[in-house]
């Protein structure tokens, strides 16, 4: 089965490279979210005009939107590693799956908190079991339940591959999050920016959630390189490379 993987990530896959590899990242990642988040906001609460119907009230999509892109994006990827994980038995693949479930548990409970304060002035109510809302709720709980499952196991190998077969299972709720406001008659607005094509947003406003949502990528990236070489170290304790790499340099 292993003949599938390209040699380049069968290689990447080795917990010593990864580890590495994730060492050389993570800084560059965090620096440059850190200034493409700087500067998304200054053009979303600076320089982005206020709505012509809603005031500055709508300036809360510029945290909510990024948000809620992020929190199915990192559910797909948890999906598609524990996929591999799975199949393939690679431990890589699950502490990706296993380390993202946290950073996408965050954006979807920032995505829901987010929503909630914008509904609150545009619907009159915090929260209604409209079908976008509600999807993304069950998200939540997808994430919270990967995680549950993955620490209720002593052999967190075990706990991962339990954990992985939940998120291969509840990335059909994914979908249904996206087109639920074209599948369903809600109060949630649709889609107002087309990748495609031309967007109904304006570009004064569509260039600062563009930043912001390349932000909260590089975002991901820095914080899953980070917590998996933690986990690495963890799981991988008593390998040759993890005891080279902590023993103390010899007294010169």
């Amino acid at each position: 089965m292993t003949r599938w993987i390209p040699l380049w990530l069968h290689r990447l896959s080795s917990p010593p490279t990864f580890y590495r590899f994730a060492g050389a990242v993570w800084p560059w990642a965090m620096g440059l979210a850190l200034v493409a988040g700087a500067i998304g906001l200054y053009g979303a609460l600076v320089l982005a005009p206020p709505d012509y119907q809603q005031g500055d009230a709508y300036r809360i999509i510029f945290i909510h939107v990024p948000s809620a892109w992020m929190s199915m994006f990192i559910y797909a990827v948890m999906a598609v590693a524990s996929f591999v994980a799975v199949v393939w038995r690679i431990k890589l693949a699950e502490v990706v799956a296993m380390q993202s479930a946290p950073i996408g548990a965050a954006f979807t409970f920032i995505t829901l908190v987010s929503g909630s304060l914008w509904g609150k002035p545009m619907w009159g109510t915090w929260w209604t079991w409209d079908a976008r809302l509600t999807s993304e709720l069950v998200l939540l709980f997808l994430y919270l339940g990967v995680i549950g499952l993955y620490h209720a196991f002593e052999d967190r190998r075990q706990g991962a591959r339990a954990a992985g077969f939940l998120a291969i299972i509840g990335i059909i709720n994914v979908p249904i999050v996206h087109f639920s406001v074209n599948w369903w008659n809600t109060l949630h607005q649709g889609s107002t920016i087309n990748f495609f094509g031309t967007s109904k947003i304006a570009a004064d406003m569509l260039w600062p959630l563009l930043v912001l949502t390349l932000a909260t990528k590089l975002y991901y990236v820095a914080s899953l390189c980070r917590r998996a070489r933690a986990d690495l170290l963890a799981l991988e304790g008593n390998k040759a490379w993890v005891h080279e790499l902590v023993a103390p340099e010899p007294a010169p």
